[in-house]
């Protein structure tokens, strides 16, 4: 029989998998898998374990969410062979999962690992001993999604986050920041910044852009908090660039509220909303900036160097 690694964490999204569990195994074995089943026991164990059985497995498989997905993934980095991954989305917003269009019905889900095809997606690397799948941010309502309860998430889901976003409001904090990259391409080199703001140049060449921030997010992915297409609606997983958005620091409430609806009604380009595309960048800050990676803390950091790792990891997919 070929070999699986199934990793599990019970507590994602409302539990749901605890019901599931053995019809999903029931899959797993008709289609001639010996599954070593792991029930993660808290933070950083389906990391530890992925690192350490996942090598000589077949296929390794995890069920849980964005952030066991992160675990899962940044264990099999450890290894020199990676072998092929499987994704059981059951978390409450599960937003790499709606990029890669996974089934959210399990038992849907655990038939399309065994019957799937691998896809290569690109990984992030942080700082150099840190991996992301889908996202890497900084500034405003991104300690929501590491600060809110489990148990808060199982109750209400999404709405967990939209109620503790808008406490979150009154306490908005702006970051002095500098972000270098290169070869990178976007609607940046069509605007004439302001002096002091920035540097423009023809794209595919260095760049950088200072000044005051409240938000910056590093992505690929196609969904952000369950919200589609907040950087672009063209998003390529496997391309080698990542998706960049940068929001300056509001002088007035009615700033704020031409960015909201800028970036989810997509009205007239907003001049204090920056995005763009590049295989790699650098963000220097004053002082240390919180960072969420996959809705998981990252760490605080007063220079983040961010790279592309291209089609590093080939998650099952339904084709």
């Amino acid at each position: 029989m070929k070999k699986m690694l199934f990793i599990v964490n019970p507590r994602s999204g409302k539990a749901q998998i605890k019901n599931k569990l053995i019809d999903i195994l029931d899959i797993f074995v008709k289609a001639g898998y010996e599954p070593l089943v792991h029930v993660t026991q808290g933070p950083q164990d389906a990391m530890d374990v992925a690192g350490l059985y996942g090598d000589g497995m077949d296929l390794v498989v995890c069920s849980g969410g964005d952030g066991t997905l992160n675990e899962t993934i940044s264990g099999l980095m450890r290894l020199e062979n990676i072998p092929d991954l499987g994704y059981i989305p059951a978390g409450s917003t599960n937003d790499f999962a709606t990029s890669l269009r996974l089934s959210k019905n399990m038992r849907t889900a655990a038939e399309e690992v065994v019957s799937g095809y691998p896809f290569p997606v690109d990984i992030g690397c942080f700082c150099g001993d840190r991996h992301f799948v889908y996202i890497a941010a900084f500034g405003a309502f991104t300690e929501v999604s590491y600060l809110t309860p489990q148990d808060k998430k199982n109750v209400l889901g999404h709405q967990a986050y939209m109620l503790e976003c808008m406490k979150s409001l009154s306490s908005i904090k702006s970051y002095t920041i500098r972000v270098e990259c290169e070869e990178c391409s976007s609607d940046l080199h069509k605007m004439n910044l302001s002096a002091g703001q920035g540097e423009d140049s023809p794209e595919g060449e260095e760049f950088f852009l200072e000044g005051e921030f409240i938000f910056g997010m590093v992505t690929n992915t196609m969904s952000v908090g369950g919200f589609k297409g907040l950087v672009t609606q063209d998003v390529a997983l496997d391309d080698g660039e990542f998706e960049v958005l940068l929001i300056r620091t509001p002088k007035t409430p009615l700033d704020l509220t031409n960015i909201i609806n800028y970036m989810f009604l997509k009205e007239e380009p907003n001049e204090y909303v920056h995005k763009f595309r590049t295989k790699s960048l650098k963000i220097f800050s004053e002082e240390p900036i919180d960072w969420v990676l996959d809705g998981e803390f990252g760490g605080a950091k007063t220079e983040a160097h961010i790279v592309n790792l291209k089609k590093q990891i080939r998650i099952v997919r339904n084709p």
